[in-house]
């Protein structure tokens, strides 16, 4: 670090990730209800409780196809674990957020 004025804006950046995982970790076991228990995040599909290193684990290797400048983009989701997960998160990966032109 050449200044001491990043060090600051560094620890700001890593709380803001910090958060917006507690966040997503929250929101997955909040919407998995009183059992809490979620197959396929392990192999075996084990019946486990998510923990949050899992989540982002699952979710990165989600893609985004560009098809075209006029079409919306197209998630592509190789499981069906990432498939459970967004619907856990209420996200629709069929219905882009982009107004069709």
């Amino acid at each position: 670090m050449q200044d001491n004025k990043r060090v600051p804006a560094l620890v700001m950046v890593i709380c803001l990730a910090l958060f917006v995982f507690c966040l997503i970790e929250r929101q997955v076991r909040r919407a998995l209800g009183s059992g809490q228990k979620m197959p396929g995040l392990y192999p075996g599909n084990q019946q486990v409780r998510p923990p949050g290193r899992m989540i982002p684990y699952h979710l990165s290797g989600l893609r985004l196809r560009v098809v075209g400048a006029t079409d919306p983009p197209i998630i592509v989701i190789s499981g069906g674990v990432q498939l459970h997960l967004l619907d856990l998160l209420g996200l629709e990966p069929t219905h882009p957020r982009w107004p069709e032109t």
